[in-house]
């Protein structure tokens, strides 16, 4: 309790941007699917589609907006790219033509998944050191919390005024929130002061460059692991409504399992930053998929909304432990001094992530293959990249 209360400003900050971010992640905008292709008429595969070029082109424009964390303030960037994000949210609550639908999901994947949520990763990385993983386990609750509360509130808020006025709600949301955000960073650390006083190094003890990182054979290893848990995981809750159509369920009911998929991510947040403050980052980065090989197994047979729910909960053990490494496991290999253009690189390549799995994933369902069939190939593909990683890590470390 002493070190949430010495640190609150600064957990609180980093905690609300998780949160709203929320409004760009696909666990959010996913909801809206069914009332978006109804209205515009739009196929799994279309709307898989636009939903990839949208998000495919915020990861490519993310490589050189993600490097302003390594220049500009949190309070500074963070009150800009919600702002931002809100703007996106009123544009998709008026759209009226269907060829506007990609630009409008670029905006919101850049500015919230991407920019917003990648503002507060960097900064909670750089403010601390020592306590880094117990920081980081604590922020990244917003983002649970987002999970949990937001889907559930917002079918509630659609079937009451309807999905335009509800991504309007999202907006006055996101607007209100900015004063609180730059209050609570009045006092905020700056980046580069962080860096000098409280230096990290990496691997050799240096802090690596991001053309150094590219170089590296590590990378390499682990991009797999970067690009199948986001690209799976978002093709899952993208096409959540979907999947509940094959297994016979209504959307709310789907929708009411994500509770369990937040508590299960929170609970393995929570642990993960316990062992990487007592040891470190790098073995929890060998083996952090493997409860999602055995969750999509299990999504992919269940006949029941119980056991939908382990299958739920074994993703989210994965999501809760990656969601901790992504900001501590960067900064522990590569150093801290140019931790925002190497963590940008790596968000951008989850962000690609995100965008290919809805584009291959509905892709594959209107040639008829429905997502259950593909669940036990990706399965495999989690295997595949667990060996890679733990090969990569060994050699590197070892060497």
């Amino acid at each position: 309790m002493k070190f949430i209360f010495d640190n609150f400003r600064w957990l609180l900050a980093s905690f609300l941007l998780f949160f709203l971010s929320s409004f760009g992640q696909t666990t959010f905008i996913s909801v809206f699917a069914g009332e978006i292709q109804e209205d515009f008429n739009l196929s799994n595969g279309t709307w898989g589609f636009f939903y990839m070029v949208g998000t495919l082109s915020s990861a490519v424009v993310m490589l050189w907006l993600g490097g302003l964390t390594d220049i500009f303030r949190a309070r500074f960037l963070g009150s800009i790219f919600l702002f931002l994000l809100a703007a996106s949210c009123i544009a998709m609550s008026l759209v009226k033509s269907i060829y506007l639908i990609p630009f409008i999901i670029f905006a919101l994947r850049l500015t919230g998944q991407g920019m917003t949520g990648h503002v507060a990763s960097v900064s909670i990385g750089r403010w601390f050191v020592a306590t880094r993983g117990k920081a980081i386990s604590i922020s990244h609750l917003g983002h649970s919390l987002g999970e949990a509360v937001l889907p559930i509130a917002f079918v509630a808020l659609i079937a009451l005024v309807g999905w335009r006025l509800s991504w309007f709600s999202s907006a006055i949301v996101l607007l209100v929130s900015i004063p609180f955000f730059v209050f609570l960073l009045n006092k905020e650390r700056s980046p580069k002061n962080t860096v000098e006083e409280s230096e990290s190094f990496g691997l050799d003890g240096k802090h690596w460059t991001r053309k150094e990182t590219i170089k590296h054979p590590l990378f390499w290893f682990l991009l797999p692991t970067l690009l199948g848990p986001a690209a799976f995981s978002t093709a899952f809750f993208f096409f959540h409504v979907h999947y509940a159509e094959t297994k016979g369920w209504s959307h709310l009911q789907i929708v009411s399992l994500f509770p369990v998929f937040t508590i299960s991510a929170v609970l393995s947040m929570v642990f993960s930053g316990i062992v990487i403050d007592r040891f470190n980052s790098i073995k929890l980065m060998s083996f952090y998929m493997i409860p999602a090989i055995f969750g999509f197994l299990i999504l992919s047979i269940s006949n029941s909304l119980l056991f939908a729910s382990i299958g739920m909960s074994l993703i989210g053990i994965t999501s809760g432990v990656g969601g901790t490494l992504s900001s501590s496991f960067w900064a522990e290999i590569y150093g801290t001094k140019n931790l925002g253009s190497i963590k940008a690189l790596a968000t951008s390549i989850m962000v690609l992530g995100s965008a290919l799995g809805p584009g291959i994933t509905g892709y594959i369902i209107d040639l008829g293959y429905n997502f259950t069939v593909q669940m036990p190939w990706i399965s495999l593909y989690y295997v595949i990249a667990t060996i890679l990683a733990f090969v990569g890590l060994k050699k590197s470390i070892n060497r």
